[in-house]
């Protein structure tokens, strides 16, 4: 009789084990990737681990798995890997597909950003919705918007004025950036973030500009001399949002599509509550390990916009599609 009551409580055992295999073995995995370290407090990964944890709480059978410092895609394959449905989620700086969609150039444009508030009304305007609706198009759609500010930084010399930059190997994160600096005197160099670097330690480059966060995360005042902040006169603003395959989503139910929804919304809060931040800690990080900090004056940051005009501004409204309509409806945007 014990035995037979052994038995009985090992099947039931079974059965509800089974149950829970059969029930976690139901949900659908989405597999988030970026290049950013992960765990390290780099507020991109931040926001797709949030968006993580706010998924599965909602118990809609969904689980995202985050993959990030590329362990799983290269951050110059990610946009091609998810509009083909191999990636369902990444956060990805926009302009590293600018050349798949020239128009995404505007979202890395010299000036065209000022300042935190003004990323924000940004996002809900003609200019946005005419970069989504291409991201759409190319396969993908945004579930969170993100702005990062960012700087220059080198090893030689601080960057200031465009002629601080003559000579100097300079990494720039995009075509508007390379085509601005190089009218300037400086040699281009092309590489994402993550492999400044190991550039900068071999040589390879002299200056770099990426994000604040970047400039953090990845360590780059182990490398450099002097930093330039963004300040009152930030010239370097980037679109990195978190996208999702639009074959990915159109796979999922209304549930799990609200699910994502709502978490998307919540990182994009964390991230807008985070961003001015970030700035701060990068300068204080910097001064702690010795490295001087300047900062653009009004008469530097409007030389640099002399420049900008005439070759990035000129070159995206003459060669982009809708290149002049995209220029505008963001300089509409006070």
């Amino acid at each position: 009789m014990q035995r037979h009551n052994t038995l009985t409580a090992f099947a039931a055992a079974l059965g509800l084990a089974m149950a829970f295999s059969s029930a976690a073995s139901a949900n659908t995995v989405l597999r988030a990737s970026h290049q950013f370290p992960g765990g390290q407090g780099d507020v991109r990964d931040e926001m797709v681990q949030m968006m993580a944890r706010q998924v599965a709480e909602a118990d809609v059978g969904l689980e995202i798995q985050v993959h990030p410092g590329q362990s799983l895609f290269k951050a110059d394959e990610q946009w091609g890997a998810l509009v083909r449905g191999r990636l369902d989620i990444t956060s990805l700086p926009l302009d590293y597909a600018s050349g798949r969609h020239p128009e995404f150039s505007a979202t890395l444009m010299p000036g065209l950003v000022r300042n935190h508030e003004h990323a924000q009304r940004l996002n809900d305007s003609e200019y946005m919705e005419m970069i989504k609706e291409v991201i759409q198009e190319g396969g993908a759609r945004v579930l969170a918007d993100a702005w990062l500010s960012g700087g220059f930084a080198s090893s030689e010399q601080c960057i200031t004025s465009p002629d601080t930059v003559q000579g100097q190997n300079l990494r720039a994160a995009g075509p508007a950036f390379e085509q601005m600096l190089e009218a300037a005197g400086a040699s281009i160099a092309s590489m994402p973030s993550s492999e400044v670097y190991t550039a900068m330690q071999t040589g390879v480059l002299d200056a770099a500009n990426t994000s604040s966060m970047s400039f953090i995360s990845f360590r780059l005042y182990e490398q450099v001399e002097c930093l330039t902040e963004p300040g009152d006169y930030a010239l370097w603003f980037m679109y990195e949002p978190i996208l999702i395959s639009e074959q990915t989503w159109q796979k999922l139910n209304e549930e799990q599509q609200q699910a994502l929804i709502e978490a998307g919304q919540a990182a994009e809060e964390y991230f807008a509550a985070e961003a001015a931040a970030i700035d701060q800690e990068m300068v204080e990080v910097y001064e702690e390990n010795g490295v001087e900090v300047v900062r653009m004056s009004e008469e530097d940051y409007n030389a640099w916009l002399e420049i900008a005009r005439e070759t990035s501004y000129k070159n995206f409204a003459e060669n982009v599609p809708n290149g002049q309509a995209i220029i505008d409806a963001a300089l509409a945007v006070e």
